[in-house]
């Protein structure tokens, strides 16, 4: 078996979509509020529904690590709280550092992969991710399943 994974990579960002610029933006004003004072790296992430509605969150830390939470989570958790019926279509995730600029895309934890993946299929449709980080190129992978192949689901349940 051969896993493979399809990544768009845009070294031009002005050829984004005027929705997907928005977007990314809105995710970097997020990272900018992210308390981070321990690992000094601001993550943000915009999560687009599919009602229009555009949702944001940024890393949550906490001196116990374990009670901190992902920008993507944040996002995700208070999307699917407010509007739980509604499909989520794309999330764009980038970050900052305090120390030195992000010049690679960043990409969502595993945990935050698998939580995304939840909701791609609740509602059985691809979320778009896109990954930045301060400047560079952006990745951009179609679905959440493309980020975690032989991933676990509801069908392990039955």
């Amino acid at each position: 078996m051969i896993v493979q994974t399809k990544v768009t990579v845009i070294s031009d960002r002005t050829k984004l979509s005027h929705r997907d610029a928005e977007l990314l933006e809105i995710a970097q004003n997020a990272g900018k509020n992210a308390y981070a004072p321990y690992s000094q790296f601001r993550v943000g992430a915009a999560i687009l529904l599919k009602n229009g509605h555009i949702i944001s969150g940024n890393n949550q830390e906490n001196a116990v690590y374990p009670c901190g939470m992902c920008a993507e989570r944040v996002a995700l958790f208070y999307a699917a709280s407010q509007f739980p019926e509604t499909p989520i279509t794309k999330i764009a995730i980038t970050a900052i550092g305090n120390e030195k600029e992000i010049r690679q895309p960043v990409p969502p934890c595993g945990s935050c992969r698998q939580a995304l993946l939840e909701y791609e299929t609740k509602f059985r449709e691809p979320i778009e991710v896109i990954m930045a980080g301060e400047k560079g190129d952006l990745y951009i992978v179609r679905s959440v399943a493309e980020l975690l192949p032989l991933s676990f689901d509801e069908s392990f349940l039955d």
